[in-house]
């Protein structure tokens, strides 16, 4: 089953869930090997066939060193026909060298689900990359890695004591995750930070909306801080709920401000539903692919939020989706940006099930704003670029300069 976004099912996938890197090996062609499932325990059937499609590629290596493993290597219970087709196949989706692009076995395919649905158990951080190092997209708001002082940008050194060098996405969460109660222990580094600080997290049930609203006094005025934490399953009921709220109140609203700090992104027609609320018409999003033609993706809807005065709140943990409704809302001076300046990911992927509960994203196009400028690893630049001061962590400066703008 196949999610386009049409049918409201490609995903602009969340970066701390869905990127894969590493593997090795990349010779085992499609069809090389059918994959038969009884009660999700896979047990394998090996044709040896090449596809024709392939005729090219020598796969007599392929097959040589199979045989060799199933033969001669010592410890015959390692050997796990399965793993080894999975290993194969994320080994030749890897040779791609796009991060974004990735084969999930079962359990990686159930948790990126999780993620969009917004359940799990473990310590409530995304995880992404930064130059090549595994890092925290964004913490969870209120979830047990906030509270133990992690922040967005940290490199993850260690989990317990296991190097992450090299370590795939899939892999460190499967390492991080855990049962509710049970300890984790990371050593990490600030952002421009050259000591290390290590952080003793209890896991717990991570149950998160995506929206939630709270209404702030400022200067005599009232503004609603609307928080979106990323574009799941649950999210356009959320959100419907949420803007109920600021409706009832507001004749005495001064204004809204749209938080998208930390939000890692989603599903891509999630913000195309958002950026329609604060729109009245026009491009929101275009996607240009591989053979260089676009498609544009305009409001679809009817926002209840037109009139309303708008600032946006972004960070480095901004990413995807959440940068698309930043971009669209500058692109068309609907709201100023207050902040940092976003991730940068600007590819779209679209996610296909596979048998056994498998599933594989791949790059299908990029993405573009509005203007046609392209903010893949660029990011999304604020109008009021504003750092938080580590050191107050109970100020925020950034919401402070976003309803300042809102009753000025």
């Amino acid at each position: 089953m196949k999610f386009n976004l049409r049918q409201v099912r490609i995903a602009v996938l969340m970066i701390g869930l869905l990127l894969l890197a590493g593997g090795s090996g990349y010779l085992l062609g499609k069809n090389q090997v059918r994959l038969n499932w009884e009660n999700y325990q896979p047990q394998v059937t090996i044709e040896r066939r090449v596809p024709s499609q392939n005729q090219d590629v020598d796969f007599v290596l392929f097959w040589q060193v199979w045989d060799k493993l199933s033969s001669s290597y010592l410890d015959k219970s390692a050997l796990s026909p399965a793993k080894m087709v999975y290993g194969a196949i994320q080994g030749m989706v890897a040779s791609l060298e796009d991060p974004y692009t990735v084969f999930l076995p079962p359990e990686e395919q159930k948790q990126s689900r999780e993620d969009l649905q917004g359940s799990f158990e473990g310590v409530g951080i995304q995880l992404g990359y930064q130059n090549g190092n595994l890092a925290v997209m964004a913490p969870l708001s209120g979830m047990p890695a906030e509270k133990a002082g992690v922040k967005a940008g940290d490199l993850i050194l260690k989990i317990e004591d296991q190097d992450t060098v090299g370590i795939s996405l899939p892999e460190a969460v499967k390492l991080i995750r855990g049962p509710r109660g049970s300890q984790i222990s990371l050593t990490l580094q600030h952002e421009g930070k050259e000591e290390t600080y290590q952080a003793v997290i209890v896991r717990d049930t991570i149950l998160v909306p995506s929206v939630e609203v709270e209404f702030k006094e400022f200067q005599g005025k009232q503004v609603a801080h609307l928080k979106l934490t990323r574009f799941g399953e649950r999210t356009d009921q959320e959100w419907q709920e949420s803007v109920n709220k600021i409706l009832a109140a507001s004749p005495k609203m001064a204004g809204v401000v749209l938080d998208l700090r930390n939000n890692p992104g989603g599903y891509l027609s999630g913000s195309v539903f958002i950026g329609s609320e604060f729109l009245t018409s026009g491009v929101i999003v275009q996607q240009e692919g591989a053979d260089g033609r676009r498609e544009t993706f305009s409001v679809n809807r009817r926002g209840r939020l037109l009139e309303i005065p708008l600032v946006v709140l972004v960070n480095k943990g901004s990413a995807s989706a959440s940068e698309i409704v930043a971009g669209a809302l500058s692109d068309y001076d609907r709201a100023k940006i207050v902040g940092e300046k976003t991730f940068g990911k600007g590819t779209i992927q679209e996610a296909e099930d596979l048998p056994g509960g498998t599933g594989l994203h791949i790059t299908t196009a990029r993405w573009l704003l509005p203007s046609g400028e392209s903010i893949d690893k660029e990011g999304v630049v604020p109008d009021f670029e504003i750092k938080l001061d580590p050191e107050k962590a109970d100020e925020d400066s950034q919401l402070e300069k976003a309803m300042e703008l809102l009753v000025e």
